[in-house]
């Protein structure tokens, strides 16, 4: 399967008008061709059963230097795979892409392959907190959602809990970043956790909730009991106003 090949399938799919609104949704500027979902992940899928890991890497390099909409999703859809023998490759891939993200949806997918290989291996957490930092809102953003399968354990072991606290660690430095979509990804890394260690959320949000946006704050508590634990917070910190 060469580029050529592949974007000409994603091609044969298009649809002009579900592509300008694709276009005005995204709001970024680079060719849409109007391919549906459903349709990309069947795609990847098929190329991926064809092809060796190394040829895998290749193509999904090649699609999203691209700049294709579909074909940086479909980049992403040939990596996303819970195991993956002699990752390194597509890892360090999926790493590349983190600081050239500039919209939500490509950025999710990418992230979607990014956390399989970070759970495979979870000494590239220490790759992952150097985007903390980054210039790029969207690849600080990828640290909480790249990571948040470690919200998702009912039965953590210690290092998987020192893995958590690490990154609750993050999102405490994140909560004074008042970016939509970082305060929305705070909200969504610890509304996760709650369902599965609801007193760990419960302890980090009556310590920092009072600083995020009120909005963020009362979804990342959308499954706690009740919102009590923002009682004792100093009048002061509800500087949040909408």
């Amino acid at each position: 399967m060469t580029l050529q090949e592949a974007i000409a399938a994603l091609e044969a799919l298009g649809n002009a008008e579900k592509a300008a609104e694709a276009a005005a949704y995204h709001k970024v500027n680079r060719r849409y061709l109007g391919v549906s979902l459903p349709q990309i992940t069947d795609l990847a899928t098929a190329w991926r059963a064809d092809l060796a890991l190394e040829d895998r890497v290749a193509l999904a390099s090649d699609l999203w230097d691209s700049d294709i909409h579909e074909a940086k999703v479909a980049a992403a859809k040939l990596l996303t795979q819970a195991r993956i023998a002699g990752d390194e490759g597509a890892w360090q891939l999926i790493a590349s892409w983190v600081p050239t993200f500039d919209a939500w949806a490509i950025a999710d997918h990418a992230c979607s392959a990014g956390a399989r290989r970070v759970m495979s291996d979870p000494t590239r957490l220490d790759q992952v907190e150097a985007w903390t930092t980054h210039p790029n809102m969207w690849a600080r953003r990828a640290a909480l959602v790249m990571t948040l399968g470690w919200t998702k354990q009912n039965f953590p072991k210690p290092a998987d809990l020192a893995a958590r606290d690490r990154i609750l660690g993050w999102s405490a430095l994140y909560v004074g970043d008042k970016d939509w979509f970082i305060q929305k990804a705070i909200a969504w890394w610890l509304r996760e956790l709650s369902k599965h260690a609801p007193e760990t959320a419960g302890l980090w949000l009556a310590e920092h909730g009072p600083h995020m946006k009120t909005w963020a704050r009362k979804e990342a508590a959308k499954y706690l009991e009740s919102e009590a634990i923002f009682d004792q917070a100093p009048p002061a910190a509800e500087e949040n106003a909408e």
